[in-house]
């Protein structure tokens, strides 16, 4: 969390974030699964939150990350975005959503930014 962030509600963007690293402010991150955390996180004037493929463990109770779908990150992702006013909000790409070449790799992309409309992917 910043004071940059914290007096400046203005949408963080990665130009933003790199100003920050710039001038050597930390940046925070936080995950977030849902519209109720993502408000608290948002409102406590974190920078950027990851909506993780973790949200196969801890909201579905799988033992890895690995059955969690595309479906299912855009609909955690949506969740998130529609909560936030500030921080950058970015999502993780499931496993196997971009593994077989880089034409379904781009679909799935472009899917999670359309639908969801976070503000970054992880990979």
């Amino acid at each position: 969390m910043s004071n940059y962030i914290l007096d400046d509600p203005r949408k963080v963007t990665t130009h933003r974030l790199v100003e920050m690293k710039q001038r050597g402010e930390k940046i925070s991150v936080l995950t977030s699964y849902d519209y109720t955390m993502a408000k608290i996180v948002d409102e406590a004037g974190i920078d950027v939150i990851l909506v993780g493929d973790s949200a196969s463990n801890v909201m579905a109770g799988n033992a890895t990350t690995l059955p969690i779908t595309l479906d299912q990150m855009i609909y955690h992702g949506k969740s998130v975005v529609r909560a936030v006013n500030r921080a950058m909000v970015v999502v993780d790409m499931p496993f196997g959503s971009y593994q077989g070449n880089s034409k379904e790799g781009i679909v799935s992309a472009v899917r999670i930014m359309k639908e969801s409309h976070a503000d970054a992917l992880k990979l």
